[in-house]
């Protein structure tokens, strides 16, 4: 038998995401056909190759298709950006972008953000850059220096190490 890969927290986060009535199934099953879509993408395999724990293979992919074509996924992905960041667990610091992929506007791409999902990341935003500033100010009270080089990893212990040699 193969292990669970959802937490119950995990679970409690996901559940209210996947429709339950419109298409099916029982809710006993629903976790272990949701967690038999997760086993397929994680290890690769083909569906057919589903451990039967998970439920018959072609019902874990219909519904994974089902799933698919009503925008479940996409609802899923932006709901736990958003509660991410009303958790104050994003870091925003770690987005990244490279100018080689970004061809276009997200909106012109077709992309639609939720009005929550964006106030969401806007807050979260705005309250890492608070924090940034108050370091700033923190740093230039202690006589600290404001510029800080972004390429180099520990920049700062590496500009004390060598003013206090």
């Amino acid at each position: 038998m193969t292990r669970r890969q959802l937490t119950d927290e995990q679970w409690k986060l996901i559940e209210p995401f996947l429709p339950i009535g419109e298409y099916g199934p029982y809710p006993e099953r629903l976790r272990d056909q949701f967690e038999g879509v997760i086993w397929r993408f994680r290890t690769g395999a083909q569906w057919r190759e589903m451990p039967g724990e998970f439920g018959p293979w072609p019902t874990v992919y219909g519904r994974f298709r089902v799933w698919r074509n009503a925008g479940v996924f996409t609802a899923l992905l932006e709901g736990l950006i958003a509660e991410a960041a009303r958790q104050g667990k994003t870091d925003l610091s770690l987005v990244s972008v490279d100018s080689t992929t970004v061809r276009a506007h997200h909106d012109a791409a077709g992309m639609i953000v939720g009005k929550d999902v964006m106030e969401a990341l806007e807050e979260a935003a705005a309250e890492q850059e608070e924090a940034r500033q108050k370091g700033v100010a923190r740093r230039n009270r202690t006589g600290g220096t404001e510029e800080r080089s972004l390429s180099v990893p520990n920049a700062d212990a590496s500009a004390a190490d060598a003013g206090s040699g």
